[in-house]
């Protein structure tokens, strides 16, 4: 069984024509191009100050953590 697409013509129904492409034609898409996006007021943050930043976070939540279990507030 074969499945056709038959477009409607001037003679009635007519099959339509194939077109081989390959499937990576179909795979294209604007959105994988997307348009640059500028922000002028943003400043890149230096790797030394995110690393700084991230490690304190983590300090203040593992000092958090050891005050909580050792007070019994977790048990």
């Amino acid at each position: 069984m074969s499945l056709k697409l038959y477009r409607p013509g001037p003679d009635g129904l007519e099959p339509a024509t194939v077109v081989q492409q390959d499937y990576r034609t179909r795979l294209r898409s604007r959105r994988w191009r997307p348009a640059a996006l500028t922000n002028p007021e943003a400043r890149p943050a230096s790797a030394a100050g995110a690393v700084v930043l991230l490690g304190g976070l983590a300090l203040i939540g593992f000092v958090i953590m050891v005050v909580g279990y050792s007070t019994g507030f977790w048990h």
